[in-house]
């Protein structure tokens, strides 16, 4: 490919001659073969970028911690800004707990950056996911129903905006654009930095139960009814595990975050079935972040699919049983809802599914070559959820379709959502995401 000089650029440059670009131009979701990769470490250097993929008619993709399932992180010819190197983690103190959080910095270093001040951010599962992206689609944590989702906590961002402007969003600065970005993903900008107003939390009680798959209906039907009388700071999660080779069967897994040392708010939940084991711990709340190695693995592109359930009916349920447990390689994922989240209005940010009783996603382990003997059985599977389902969560789709981006966005959010759009970006220069085209198109 011919390359174009970029006198214009002064962040780190990596093309594809350079010994760091193997690494860089992949991502967990996928690998690709851009142009240029700019490693950009403050907001003018993303907006030289930006300015420069416009110019040039590149396609350009933005890479927080690049744990997107769908790859947006990366693409092929054009330009990926890489915003690992604003990390940044600034305690500010106050009576709001203000914290600014860089872009490119990883929820486990958010966690240990705030620890020692006995705050936390409830963000998602994993360490190594970037602030970013977590951050504009959502973040669906392990203290949800205490404290909502992650982008709840946002009092202001820094954007770079496809016109190369620096932007601060807040409720009285371009607050349109604010509104925006709190569940419309990285359609409208490059958001470098985050204004977030940190929680109180240091201990949590952490508990593992694993049920045998046999009594999975009971399990599950006892999981939700003791989720529907729990306290806001119980937050779960309940799994339909496959088999792993020959000695590990398939299980039901239940896992629980207590906000605070209360042993006796999990409790109950060690009595679903008979288990076959139980863990219950408290732990410093980013102790519970999975730790995964950086960046992609070669061999491995889980397929992820979810939709949002208003309520987990006794048939949503019987569904997921009986159809779930023959397809391989497989996990069914419940995380119970409500509480906060439930309570901010519809209106209030672009992430709209605020009365879900549960999220329910599907995760297909595996490569690639795997994968094609457990579609015809994973489409007849959501097929039959179809009827207790609705919406979607942008930040679990690996393969995202039309019906997907319509569920993540309601035709209102959607229209809103599209004005932002043509005032921020009617070139559709940030495309590389759940888009929302300027046309009002779908």
């Amino acid at each position: 490919m011919t390359l174009a000089y970029a006198p214009s650029l002064t962040g780190e440059i990596v093309r594809p001659e350079d010994e760091a670009y193997e690494n860089l131009c992949r991502t967990s979701g996928g690998t690709g073969s851009p142009a240029y990769i700019v490693r950009c470490r403050d907001a003018e250097e993303v907006a030289q970028a930006v300015r420069f993929a416009a110019e040039e008619g590149l396609t350009l993709s933005v890479r927080s911690g690049g744990h997107h399932g769908a790859g947006f992180a990366t693409n092929d010819g054009g330009l990926v800004i890489d915003l690992a190197p604003i990390n940044g983690v600034e305690v500010f103190g106050g009576l709001d707990d203000i914290v600014r959080i860089g872009a490119g910095a990883r929820w486990g270093e958010v966690a240990r950056a705030l620890a020692p001040y006995g705050l936390a951010v409830s963000s998602g599962d994993t360490a190594a996911v970037g602030v970013g992206g977590l951050m504009l689609g959502g973040g669906i944590g392990w203290m949800v129903r205490k404290h909502g989702l992650a982008l709840d906590h946002l009092v202001a961002a820094e954007v770079v905006t496809a016109d190369g402007r620096i932007v601060r969003a807040s409720a009285t600065e371009h607050p349109d654009l604010f509104w925006a970005i709190r569940g419309g993903g990285g359609n409208f900008g490059v958001v470098t930095t985050f204004e977030v107003a940190a929680t109180r939390e240091r201990e949590v009680t952490f508990a593992r139960v694993v049920y045998p798959a046999s009594q999975a209906a009971r399990v599950l039907r006892g999981w939700r009814d003791v989720m529907r009388a729990a306290g806001d700071e119980l937050t779960s999660t309940a799994h339909l595990s496959p088999a792993s080779g020959g000695d590990v069967p398939p299980t039901v897994v239940i896992t629980a975050c207590q906000a605070g040392g209360d042993h006796d708010a999990v409790e109950p939940l060690t009595r679903l079935g008979d288990a076959l084991s139980a863990d219950v711990e408290v732990k410093p709340y980013g102790d519970l972040l999975v730790e995964t190695p950086p960046g992609p693995r070669p061999a491995w592109h889980a397929v992820l699919r979810n939709r949002f359930a208003r309520s987990c009916t006794d048939e949503l349920i019987d569904t997921l049983v009986s159809r779930a447990g023959d397809i391989p390689m497989t996990v069914v994922e419940l995380r119970a809802l409500g509480g906060a989240m439930g309570r901010v209005p519809a209106g209030a940010t672009a992430f709209a599914h605020r009365d879900a009783e549960v999220l329910l996603t599907t995760v297909v382990l595996g490569g690639q070559a795997e994968h094609a003997p457990v579609r015809e059985k994973l489409e007849a599977l959501w097929r039959g959820l179809a009827p207790h389902t609705g919406g979607a969560y942008g930040n679990f789709l690996s393969e995202p379709s039309k019906d997907d981006v319509a569920a993540v966005y309601p035709a209102g959010t959607y229209e809103r959502l599209t004005a932002v759009k043509r005032l921020y970006d009617p070139a559709n220069l940030f495309d590389q995401n759940i888009n929302v085209g300027p046309d009002g198109s779908r």
